[in-house]
């Protein structure tokens, strides 16, 4: 089950990888706004292969959280980056800088080391409201705090990572409450599944995730919010599979090769986030470039 959890994880991290850099791809090629750019988007083949890849890693990140724990599930989605990057380079007719295929090898590596230390077991699917009252109250209490220091007039670097953090908080939130919810689903059926509170808690958190994710793109550059998006979700969802769902990991002096593949993710991250800012264009065969 464990196999078939990280199996669905990385699907999904993919899947999400794939719909974003397509959806980027569509709006790239637009000048409108609002409801018309949606209204034009829905009519763009990249676009409806985008949304495509989104709905698959919701299902492929519903399966995993069902078959395995959160502490592995919501860390294998730190691949979305390289994913990202590797599949909109060549979509958007980019090439990544040398710097950003060792922040890939970075990521994958320190996460193999991470993952295969720590071994995350005991997974569950449901905690008792004691358990979720103070998670929600912390988790909401943290998201707020950050939105509020991350005030306009605060330079722009501290208020794309607090806001990042932020967010990297409600995604963590929302795969908890997802996790739960597809679990009553699995056992209980539909109908449980509808009157669950956590179905619509994971909706609320969710949106709120990717409202928290639009600003902190907007207010500052990417090498500032991407880390504390990617980090700040591996750390906050760890921290809630162990809270509330009782899920362990290795202790000992397990923690000391746990520790170093965290360091090298980290530093993958860097390294990925400002080789972003460093992507050069690349030829565009004559006519390609209106294919979209």
């Amino acid at each position: 089950m464990i196999g078939l959890a990280a199996a669905f994880a990385v699907a999904g991290a993919a899947s999400n990888a794939v719909g974003t850099a397509f959806q980027r791809k569509a709006a790239s090629a637009s000048s409108r706004g609002g409801i018309r750019l949606l209204a034009e988007l829905v009519r763009r083949p990249f676009w409806m292969i985008g949304m495509a890849g989104v709905i698959c890693a919701a299902l492929f990140q519903s399966l995993a959280l069902v078959n395995g724990p959160l502490a592995l599930v919501q860390p294998l989605f730190i691949l979305e980056l390289p994913f990202a990057l590797l599949v909109a380079a060549p979509l958007m007719h980019r090439r990544l800088p040398r710097s950003g295929w060792w922040g890939v090898a970075s990521c994958v590596a320190g996460l193999a080391v991470l993952l295969i230390a720590a071994a995350p077991h005991g997974a569950t699917d449901q905690a008792p409201l004691t358990r979720w009252v103070p998670a929600l109250c912390l988790c909401v209490g943290a998201m707020a705090a950050a939105v509020l220091l991350a005030a306009p007039g605060h330079p722009a670097a501290r208020r794309a990572a607090l806001l990042g953090a932020a967010s990297a908080t409600g995604n963590a939130l929302t795969a908890a409450l997802l996790k739960s919810s597809s679990g009553t689903f699995a056992d209980q059926g539909f109908q449980a599944f509808l009157r669950s509170w956590q179905t619509y808690g994971f909706a609320l958190a969710g949106v709120a995730a990717v409202l928290l994710l639009e600003n902190a793109l907007q207010a500052g550059p990417l090498a500032a919010a991407q880390p504390a998006l990617t980090i700040g979700d591996a750390v906050v969802s760890l921290t809630l599979g162990i809270a509330l769902f009782h899920e362990r990991i290795r202790p000992g002096w397990w923690l000391v090769p746990e520790a170093c593949g965290a360091l090298v993710i980290i530093v993958g991250v860097l390294v990925l986030s400002r080789a972003v800012q460093r992507i050069a264009p690349v030829p565009v065969p004559a006519g390609e470039g209106s294919a979209s």
